[in-house]
């Protein structure tokens, strides 16, 4: 990052930015003010004008952002790459809607193929092959950094074999207690919790609101 002391909350915005640049440029846009930018993404024009601040100096008052650039800017930042191999661990209910779905709003990268332990799974789905787990050191894509899991047997086993493998990056969905070596990064997806957060956030903002 050009600044390292980058806050928290501005780098949790950063993808959301790129997220919309990659969808503006995709429709032809090709410079676009903090205030039209601020329409688009539900957040204020000083915040994203901060945001960006800490990357240099992005953009001139009254021209706007060049949102070629600033694409790249990001992803450079971020290490994102549209053309990501990512793979899936785990073709059950959840790995096949992950499958179906399969666009990412022009942030990442897609699926390129999931591994699963069920034959009845494994084939080719919503034109993705799934292949046997026991493929996977033969099948995944060279280059590839980043896998989803959402297997639910021999989960520690599977994860020591994806960074034997050249993984670097692993999105959690299993709710299981995972070790990885250092230069390894976990994001845990746990949707009860998010609930539980989102229900007491409700909760603390009707009582604001009934004070008044």
């Amino acid at each position: 990052m050009t600044n390292k002391n980058v806050p928290k909350a501005t780098l949790q915005r950063y993808p959301l930015y790129l997220k919309a640049l990659r969808k503006l440029s995709n429709s032809g846009v090709e410079r676009i003010l903090s205030k039209e930018l601020s329409e688009f993404v539900n957040i204020e024009p000083t915040t994203i004008r901060r945001d960006f601040s800490f990357l240099g100096n992005l953009g001139k008052q009254g021209y706007g952002y060049d949102v070629s650039k600033l694409i790249d800017i990001f992803s450079q930042e971020l290490g994102l790459e549209f053309d990501e191999k990512i793979i899936l661990i785990g073709a059950g209910n959840l790995g096949r809607a992950l499958m179906k779905y399969n666009k990412w709003n022009y942030v990442v990268g897609e699926i390129t193929c999931a591994f699963d332990v069920s034959p009845d799974r494994q084939g080719v789905r919503f034109g993705i092959p799934v292949y046997d787990l026991s493929e996977l050191e033969e099948k995944i894509p060279q280059g590839c950094r980043i896998a989803i899991l959402t297997a639910s047997t021999e989960i520690q086993q599977t994860v020591d074999r994806l960074v034997n493998c050249g993984i670097v990056g692993i999105v959690d969905f299993t709710h299981e207690h995972i070790q990885v070596p250092k230069g390894v990064a976990i994001k845990y997806i746990d949707v009860v919790s998010s609930i539980q957060e989102l229900v007491f956030e409700t909760n603390a903002l009707n009582k604001k609101t009934a004070k008044k």
